[in-house]
């Protein structure tokens, strides 16, 4: 139920205001229509108008995978049992956190088991085994996405939906004034790979955030492309040659240097620069101080988990949706046929700040739309831009133009490691 001058509510499919008589009476008049080329063109997008909301939103935010569940019990059918019920509770507490800043996960609702399950729209089981009392398996869970927004804002719990681009994250290492980057032990960089490492365990649930990072295989064409001292000096030439390789648009350096405190506590000193288009080059700093007992290894496993968590709230507070603001835009779509307008209409529903558009205008280049998005303009070109569109003024017209989507991380033999 929309309330007058109260939020607005986002929509869960693709919608189009367009009047069927405006639209027919525009192919009629042969001016700035071609018929030939539209027929098909028009029945389709009537067709994908009407498609189910699967299709229409970021589903794929929407949904937790590969849960580890190992469970034993008097019956494998009861071991099964509360399998289930534990994966979707750890599901649905992973997606409220995955979508929320770390500030507000205290508030973040407790249900019970029958409340939870109201929530989820289906799920998947993998690599399946029990034995007489025993389950284990791999379970992803789907989530209802409109349901998951009402019980957020019901809360008054701000919350963010789209997904960054992948980085690319080198961690350097300092220690006494040498630089390590590839070299083993890099103790740096191999707590950032025991993030994925971690997920083997039954506890530890290796799932993406908003914000999903690569590492780096570090084989022999990593190492002759760049070495530590020139990621620390932020050799732009030898950074867009890894990012190249691994076809990311944005390269992290995370320089970690190890030092002390007056009573030998060790200390480390993080320094997070972020390199590509439209990046500022220094992102953040900040030291972090081992706690009574704890080791420079276990410090350095925290502290990825801080840092990487920090980037992933800076993230979510740039793109909060802010349901109280909305804004239209008009924009022009250049195309080259069918093909590509079906492409960009896919992408637009895959773009979560996006409210609904109308189509104003379909011609043999061109497709005239009117977009309504909620937040503010940047809050848009920001979320396009994650899915390879880029919104620009030419002239005092917005142009809205499609970029080659690219498959992050996916290179010959390079292995990728995400979180």
């Amino acid at each position: 139920m929309i309330q007058c001058g109260g939020p607005r509510i986002l929509r869960e499919r693709w919608q189009t205001n367009v009047k069927t008589s405006e639209l027919v009476a525009n192919i009629a008049s042969g001016g700035r229509l071609f018929w030939p080329f539209l027929r098909p063109i028009v029945v389709l997008f009537f067709m994908l108008s009407l498609s189910s909301v699967a299709g229409a939103q970021t589903l794929d935010v929407f949904t937790v995978a590969n849960i580890p569940v190992d469970v034993t019990a008097k019956t494998a059918a009861a071991a099964r049992k509360q399998a289930l019920a534990d994966g979707e509770k750890r599901a649905f507490k992973l997606l409220l956190k995955r979508l929320t800043i770390r500030i507000d996960h205290q508030r973040l609702p407790v249900l019970e088991a029958k409340e939870i399950s109201s929530y989820v729209q289906d799920f998947g089981v993998a690599n399946e085994k029990n034995s007489l009392v025993r389950y284990l398996a791999n379970l992803t869970y789907r989530f209802k996405p409109r349901d998951i927004r009402f019980l957020l804002r019901d809360r008054d719990i701000p919350f963010a939906e789209t997904r960054s681009k992948p980085i690319l994250v080198l961690p350097v290492y300092q220690v006494a004034g040498a630089v390590s980057l590839w070299d083993d032990p890099n103790p740096w960089r191999q707590a950032w790979a025991d993030r994925s490492k971690d997920a083997k365990s039954a506890k530890i649930v290796k799932i993406d955030g908003l914000v999903p990072m690569i590492l780096a295989s570090g084989d022999l064409t990593d190492i002759s492309i760049i070495g530590a001292e020139l990621a620390v000096k932020g050799d732009e030439q030898r950074l867009a040659a890894i990012a190249k390789r691994y076809r990311v648009a944005t390269t992290m350096v995370a320089l970690a240097t190890l030092s002390s405190t007056s009573r030998g506590k060790p200390v480390l000193k993080i320094s997070i620069f972020r390199y590509g288009e439209n990046e500022s080059r220094q992102a953040f700093s900040t030291e972090i101080t081992a706690q009574q007992g704890e080791g420079i290894d276990a410090l350095l496993n925290r502290t990825a988990v801080e840092i990487r968590a920090r980037i992933e709230d800076q993230w979510k507070a740039d793109n909060l949706l802010e349901f109280e603001r909305t804004g239209l835009v008009a924009v022009t779509l250049p195309i080259t046929g069918l093909k590509h307008w079906v492409d960009a209409k896919r992408r637009l529903a895959r773009v979560a700040v996006i409210e609904n558009t109308e189509l104003v205008l379909l011609s043999r280049n061109e497709v005239r739309l009117n977009i309504h998005y909620i937040g503010e303009a940047e809050q848009l070109k920001l979320a396009l831009a994650q899915a390879d569109m880029v919104l620009t003024k030419d002239e005092g017209n917005w142009i809205v133009k499609l970029q080659p989507p690219v498959k992050s991380g996916k290179m010959k033999r390079v292995k990728d490691r995400r979180w």
